[in-house]
């Protein structure tokens, strides 16, 4: 496992999974393993509605616990890129429950949060293993949403060992 950072408005975390490219692929476009894996430790993921083309919407829910009590987060965005098995990008909006953009101070981010970052994740098929890089542009590196992230790829890293 490498962890780099490319520059300070951006999070890049590299992996090699042990699953094929394909496999690897479906974590990242079917919902059903999408909720599986996705968000730190603790979150649930209701609701995953991914229309995996380009120009494609998606939207989801991240329930979490906190100390304040249960909380839900929504995001919706936009599919940018779709290079079956080894390209995926699309654009992050925290939103309300129909999908439509709020901004992100209203869920508690840091000012000059922006309103929409961008998701590029890179599959390379390495055999019966697969290297994968994900930049998360608009979100700094050392941020909480850096850590929340390498605690969603560690339990992809996980879950993909369990799906055939």
């Amino acid at each position: 496992m490498t962890d780099s950072n490319s520059s300070s408005d951006s999070v890049v975390l590299e992996r090699t999974l042990d699953a094929p490219q394909s496999l690897v692929w479906k974590m990242w476009t079917e919902p059903k393993h999408f909720k599986a894996w996705y968000g730190p430790q603790g979150a649930k993921i209701p609701v995953a509605n991914m229309d995996v083309k380009v120009g494609g919407q998606r939207h989801v829910c991240m329930e979490m616990e906190t100390p304040g009590g249960p909380m839900k987060m929504w995001f919706v965005g936009e599919f940018r890129t779709v290079d079956a098995t080894s390209k995926l990008s699309y654009t992050e909006s925290m939103s309300d429950e129909d999908g439509n953009v709020i901004a992100p101070s209203s869920m508690g981010m840091p000012e000059g949060h922006p309103e929409t970052t961008e998701v590029i994740v890179t599959l390379e098929d390495l055999g019966d293993k697969t290297k994968m890089v994900m930049t998360h542009v608009g979100i700094p590196a050392g941020s909480p949403g850096e850590g929340g992230w390498n605690m969603a790829l560690d339990k992809l890293s996980a879950y993909v060992k369990t799906v055939s």
